[in-house]
Order: structure tokens, then C-alpha cells, then sequence
């Protein structure tokens, strides 16, 4: 079945036609208009309340439709998340950076959402995988200890707002399991800083690496410029000298768990989460910011960029999925070429399918054009049969529960 699904027009969001998310809502929907000055950020796939999907063909929702069509569920998830389709399925298309920001687990977030209910909105945790469909930059997790040791000992410019202590105790450290306290201290000391310090500090740093063209790249002047032109003065300008900076390629993803501080800072990508809507954010962000909350609930252990990639495994030679290790969601990626034609697996889940490129049809009872930026959902213990039209193929990503 066909969903109407909803476009969020977030400011970060890339404008008109440069956005993925415009790309994909105007040839779904002949009747979309694309205004060139508008960003289109988010495009949502699922049952959230704030962007439902409409079944087309049925002109319902498809909250109530599974309801009233248990089957639609399967058994399986039904046992494990009630009626209901637990996770939420997105296009992102990022044109300035996303806030410096983390997800609480189960537990935090229950604890949230019973004490902070206007804040905090639901209480669930909200897990994320992200696969680049272009070139896509984040900030992911704490770079290695020895990486942010040498970044502080080259910039006595984000030294002198920090404490002294917490900065000698940092540097005298080695890497080892208690390395994270040291880490909390430092990144704690520089997330309370004083506003105006910051402010003055980051300028100060940005006129000098402006004049030493030999440290600019090992000192990611590129990078730190660009966040200061977006959010001027912010804290969260200083944010990749602690945290590893990814560059993927189409393909490539990152999984976010709990507590794992990151932003998102430009491209497109397939994001899918478990159904919640809860972030704690500290910084590139004109939105509330709750810092002592993410200083206190952030996983300050060190991981490498390669730790961080997060990989799929091929199910046939027209899939491979990625599998969290989380049972709200994971993702399938399908592509079949010209001449050929492929029936998807059965699975005991509810499915969202989202077509990135090429065209042909997409059956189940009854067909539907595929073309990139049409939405399907499938019930469980179905199966879609995929048929290119000639001398195109079909690429498509299929969100399912981790059941």
C-alpha cells in the first residue's frame, strides 16, 4: 500500500531542489510544488504523531489501519511492542549542522519523561542508524585519548577557558578503562565554560590558524570555521577536537546507542530509529539545550572512526541488512537490475519501503509504480515482487523489526 508521508521543514534542512528530501517528495507526488527557498530536512515514514503516514488508497492513517487489521502487525511484534510500528523511518537532508546532542536509554527516558513530561515527550530510548546516501559528515563518539591530548596541547586558545586542573589531569593520563572520568572532567569543564570566554576564544583561535596555512588541516580549520559561521561564539564550535569527525561515503553508516554524543553536520542519509522523539542537546543549537543532563548521561569511552562504521550483512545477491543490536528496527537495502526480477524475504514485521532510485513495478496483490521517493508498507509475512522496467533497475531501503 502506498503511504502519504510527511516533510519536515526544520531550518538546518537543505533548500529546494538541492534537498534529497524535495527530490524525492516531487517525483513521488506530480502535484508537489518545490519552493527554491525553502529548507526540506526530514522527510518521516511511520506512526509518530508529529508526521503520521496516510494510507493513499484508503485515505486513512496507518495508526488506525493497523488497529483495525491485527494481521497487518504479526504476532511476533505484537508480543514483543503491542500494536504498534516501533521505529521511525526517515530521509535526512542536512544542510548546516545539528546540535550537539545524545538519546537516553529505557530507563532514562522513562525517568525523563515521568519528571520533565513537557520536555521530555515520551519514554522511550531512541537508538538511530544512519546510511549516507550522498557524502555525509557527523561528529560521532570521543576520538582516542591521545588524538584530544594533542589538540589541547596545540591550543592554548580552548585551554585557557577550561580548568586548569581538569586539564592537567587530563593530559597526564593514559589511555585505560579509567581514562573516562578524566574525559568527563575536561569535556565537562568545557561545556560550563563562560558564554563571552568561548565567544572570544574560538575567534582568537580562527584568526590565528587563518595565518598558519601548515596547521589548518591537522587543526581542522576548515571544519571549526564553517561550524562558527552557522552558530557564531558556540561552545559546540569546539566539539570535533573531542569527538571523531566521519566523513562517509553513499553506502557507509553509523549506529548511535545510547548516550553516544554526536551531530550530524552535512549531506543526506536513511536514518531509522526507535519510535521517540527524545534528544538532549548542549550546543549548535538554537533549540533547549540540557546540559548538566547530557554531561551526566554521555559514554565518555574513546572509539575509533573504523569502531564507529557500522557494517551490513549480505543476505542474497539483491540485499544485505543492517541489524542493531537493538529489536526496534533494522534495515534491508534491495537493488535489482534491468532483466531481472526479485521477490523480498518474508519477514514477521510490518515493513517500510522507501525508493531511492530507478523505476519499475513494486507488487504485492496489486502493482505500484515504483519511482524514486514512493513509500510502500507491507504487511507482515509478505513479500513485494520487484520488477525494474527495462534498461533501468530499482534501489529501494526496507525498515523491519529486529524480531
Amino acid at each position: 500500500m502506498e503511504l502519504q508521508y510527511k516533510v519536515q521543514n526544520y531550518d538546518w534542512g537543505k533548500l529546494g531542489p538541492d534537498s534529497t528530501v524535495a527530490k524525492f517528495l516531487s517525483s513521488a507526488d506530480p502535484n508537489a510544488t518545490i519552493d527554491p527557498e525553502k529548507p526540506y530536512a526530514e522527510l518521516w515514514m511511520g506512526t509518530h504523531p508529529n508526521g503520521p503516514s496516510l494510507i493513499l488508497e484508503r485515505n486513512v492513517l496507518l495508526s488506525e489501519y493497523i488497529k483495525d487489521n491485527l494481521d497487518a502487525i504479526g504476532p511476533a511484534v505484537k508480543r514483543r511492542f503491542g500494536v504498534a510500528v516501533p521505529f521511525l523511518f526517515k530521509v535526512l537532508s542536512i544542510r548546516k549542522a545539528l546540535s550537539v546532542q545524545a538519546h537516553p536509554n529505557k530507563e532514562q527516558a522513562e525517568d525523563l519523561h515521568r519528571n520533565f513530561p513537557d520536555l521530555y515527550k515520551d519514554p522511550n530510548h531512541k537508538p538511530e542508524l544512519a546510511i549516507a546516501l550522498t557524502s555525509f559528515e557527523a561528529l560521532c563518539g570521543f576520538r582516542p585519548l591521545e588524538e584530544i591530548q594533542n589538540h589541547l596541547r596545540k591550543l592554548p586558545e580552548l585551554t585557557r577557558i577550561l580548568s586548569e586542573e581538569s586539564v592537567n589531569t587530563f593530559l597526564a593520563h593514559k589511555e585505560s578503562g579509567e581514562s573516562g572520568v578524566a574525559l568527563r572532567q575536561v569535556f565537562s569543564s568545557l561545556m560550563t565554560s563562560d558564554k563571552a570566554a568561548v565567544a572570544a576564544s574560538l575567534q582568537s583561535l580562527l584568526d590565528r590558524l587563518e595565518k598558519e596555512e601548515s596547521t589548518q588541516s591537522s587543526l581542522l580549520y576548515p571544519l571549526v570555521r564553517r561550524l562558527h559561521t552557522e552558530f557564531p561564539g558556540d561552545v559546540g564550535c569546539y566539539a570535533p577536537y573531542f569527538m571523531n569527525y566521519l566523513q562517509l561515503r553513499p553506502g557507509q553508516a553509523i549506529f548511535l546507542n545510547a548516550n553516544l554524543p554526536h551531530a550530524y553536520i552535512s549531506g543526506d542519509c536513511i536514518e531509522c530509529m526507535a519510535c521517540s522523539d527524545n534528544v538532549i542537546r548542549a550546543g549548535l543549537t538554537p533549540k533547549l539545550m540540557d546540559v548538566p543532563r547530557l554531561l551526566e548521561m554521555l559514554d565518555y569511552s574513546s572509539y575509533t572512526p573504523d569502531h564507529l562504521l557500522f557494517s551490513p550483512q549480505l543476505e542474497d545477491g539483491n540485499s544485505c541488512i543492517w541489524r542493531p543490536p537493538v529489536p526496534d528496527f533494522a534495515v534491508v537495502k534491495i537493488r535489482v537490475e534491468s532483466g531481472d526480477s526479485y521477490n523480498t524475504a518474508i519477514r514477521a514485521s510490518p515493513s517500510l519501503l522507501i525508493v531511492t532510485s530507478g523505476t519499475g513495478s513494486a507488487c504485492d496483490t496489486e502493482p505500484v509504480r515504483a519511482r524514486p521517493g514512493v513509500v510502500l508498507f507491507l504487511k507482515a509475512s509478505r513479500q513485494l515482487t520487484l520488477t525494474p522496467d527495462a534498461g533501468s533497475h530499482l534501489e529501494l531501503y526496507q525498515a523491519i523489526c529486529n524480531v
